[in-house]
């Protein structure tokens, strides 16, 4: 890979990844990595596989039943999809913000120290700093500092997005996969999702789907062209979108 992502560790894998659902076949053959510290943008037209690819690194399509997997996926080195793989831990390794805010009925403190208690926090003062922590990491903690105890759901769209951000912090993940984030957003919210999204990958690996080629190139330190369950081109985002080697992957940045 021709930019500096490729000097980095690699933090996450796919060793020739082929699923189904049912008897349909979603992803064909999916090899590549993502290094530590990244942002890695997965482009294509709706249906090719994009999220499907995504949400393996956190085994969420198992949810949705009769899905089968050839293949493996690595965090770390390490196949997450051993027989004696704990995904409670993997999901805390490995957190997921979906396309539209879905912030839980209570309030904005406790959407935040949801994750926290689950896993065992009870301290009241650490699930303070972790709140503030995570909040601050979002980007969002002095705009809601003042209304912690009020309901979520009170937020702007924005501002949930940025809660549910917070909320995925809280965990302490190691990767945060984001399925079209900003999909849901007005121009000035998703500008300031997409600065976070830049400051966060100094502490994560991010991984984003994403409809919008100008979001993709402005954040994207690599991207994956889907087409058809296949991947067709993987490269530093200034070369996929500049100079790409495939036509197909043109054809589809240029709109035709």
């Amino acid at each position: 890979m021709d930019n500096k992502a490729g000097t980095k560790a690699v933090k996450l894998s796919a060793r020739h990844l082929n699923l189904w659902y049912g008897e349909k076949q979603a992803l064909k053959e999916i090899s590549m990595e993502i290094r530590k510290n990244t942002v890695t943008a997965l482009i294509g037209p709706s249906g090719c596989g994009k999220s499907t690819f995504l949400r393996c690194f956190n085994r969420m399509n198992e949810q949705f039943g009769n899905v089968r997997m050839a293949g493996s996926v690595l965090l770390d080195g390490e196949d997450i999809y051993k027989r004696k793989a704990d995904v409670t831990a993997l999901r805390k390794r490995v957190g997921m913000v979906f396309q539209s805010p879905n912030p839980f009925p209570m309030s904005i403190y406790d959407n935040v120290a949801y994750g926290p208690r689950l896993h065992g926090m009870k301290s009241r003062q650490q699930l303070q700093q972790t709140v503030e922590k995570a909040l601050r990491g979002a980007a969002i903690f002095e705009e809601v500092k003042d209304t912690l105890k009020k309901p979520a759901l009170g937020l702007s769209g924005g501002q949930q997005q940025r809660l549910c951000i917070a909320r995925a912090l809280a965990a302490e993940p190691e990767v945060l996969l984001m399925d079209e984030p900003t999909s849901a957003l007005d121009p000035v919210s998703t500008l300031k999702i997409e600065d976070l999204i830049r400051k966060l990958r100094e502490n994560y690996t991010i991984v984003i789907v994403t409809h919008n080629m100008q979001q993709a190139a402005r954040i994207a330190d690599t991207a994956a062209f889907f087409l058809s369950g296949e991947l067709v081109e993987y490269d530093s985002a200034d070369t996929v979108f500049c100079r790409p080697r495939d036509k197909r992957t043109q054809q589809y940045i240029m709109g035709l």
